[in-house]
């Protein structure tokens, strides 16, 4: 019987109610309490919860907490990461780890040196689609991986956000705000990134915000690139192009395709755990593999009226089995550092116009088994 680790949310915004709705799906983990810069938002999860809310100090120094899960802006990640670490607690964070590689090294450092877990979203490589993909590929459904593609591209966040400024700065922009869900899936199936050249440039250098809200039919200046494209070398000699855009109305490009030297593979929105994987054995007619009826792939989210599968805490729940393990957690530290360092090494070569390395010694993660997927559940 697995015993229980006690969990403590830092952070009770939008994503907190995914993570702390699925929590009960999960044996080895418990919701103890949760903690917001704001106490009214941090009350009212609480009592969805039937969990104490907590000033963000009572909760690093409670000995209930084994485990923080830090759900804060991308620009506190760091600091509310560290003050875990430094109280003695093991940490799975948002994406991304940092908002820069050398303050995810900081991090990774700090874990390790204490002897703590560090793991980092996304963890939606673990659904039933990403699941699926890496049995195919370590089976050699695809032969050898020469090339591939993955696209993520779309209008960005004026029309719908009420206030988008903030996504278009420094540290925001597609690379950094939805690469990581790409990126990760990507070294899932084929391993680490060695060498990455890219073009970096701005579609519109203001916005119009045209959602409700207190800024409705104004205009911000943007200040990073909105479109990105990217050959990304891999470790292993495959090459994919990456692109990254807000400046795209429409567009019919797959989210993830990879071709091999015995056939290709296609695979669903990295965003969410389920979806197709379709499989052209040496340019046979599409095999489709659906996901609905695997684990960790029905559509559950959002309640109401479910269109996706959403399985958030599936990362923390494999971290927390590592504890007795000994394994490494699947979506750890290491595996966020090398994606942030692969962000970071996209957009430096945007502005260089050459081609950068990238360091790091992280390992594929192992493949979640189909026997181990099933045991974290509650």
């Amino acid at each position: 019987m697995m015993e229980k680790l006690g969990v403590g949310v830092i952070g009770c915004g939008n994503i907190a109610m995914t993570y702390m709705r699925n929590a009960a799906l999960f044996a080895g983990v418990e919701l103890k309490a949760c903690a917001d810069i704001s106490p009214d938002a941090a009350a009212l999860r609480a009592r969805e919860y039937g969990i104490r809310a907590m000033g963000v100090d009572a909760l690093l120094a409670d000995p209930e907490i084994g485990l923080v899960l830090n759900l804060t802006i991308p620009a506190v990640h760091f600091d509310v990461t560290m003050s875990a670490l430094s109280a003695g607690k093991h940490v799975f964070t948002e994406k991304p780890l940092a908002t820069s590689a050398a303050d995810g090294q900081l991090l990774v450092s700090e874990a390790k040196s204490r002897g703590l877990r560090l793991g980092s979203a996304p963890d939606t490589f673990l659904g039933a689609a990403g699941r699926r993909a890496r049995r195919l590929m370590d089976a050699g459904a695809i032969g050898r991986p020469v090339t591939g593609t993955a696209f993520m591209m779309g209008r960005g966040m004026e029309h719908w956000h009420p206030n988008p400024q903030f996504y278009y700065q420094p540290g925001g922009g597609p690379v950094f705000d939805m690469g990581p869900y790409y990126l990760t899936m990507l070294v899932n199936l084929l391993g680490p990134v060695e060498r990455v050249m890219a073009m970096a440039t701005r579609g519109q250098e203001e916005r119009l915000i045209t959602a409700d809200g207190p800024f409705k039919n104004t205009t911000f200046k943007v200040g990073t690139p909105t479109n990105v494209l990217s050959l990304l070398e891999f470790r292993s000699g495959a090459t994919v192009t990456f692109g990254a855009s807000w400046d795209v109305f429409r567009h019919s490009n797959h989210p993830i395709e990879l071709h091999g030297t015995e056939g290709s593979l296609r695979l669903p929105d990295p965003d969410t755990f389920g979806g197709t994987v379709s499989l052209s054995e040496r340019g046979t007619d599409w095999k489709d593999f659906a996901s609905e009826g695997d684990l960790y792939g029905a559509r559950n989210w959002p309640y109401a009226a479910p269109d996706r599968a959403n399985y958030r805490m599936l990362g923390v729940a494999d971290l927390v089995r590592s504890l007795q393990t000994g394994n490494t957690p699947r979506a750890s530290g290491n595996l966020a550092l090398h994606v942030l360092e692969i962000m970071e090494a996209v957009l430096r070569s945007g502005e260089s116009q050459g081609s950068v390395m990238v360091a790091g010694d992280v390992t594929q993660p192992a493949l979640l088994t189909e026997e181990e997927a099933s045991d974290l559940l509650a």
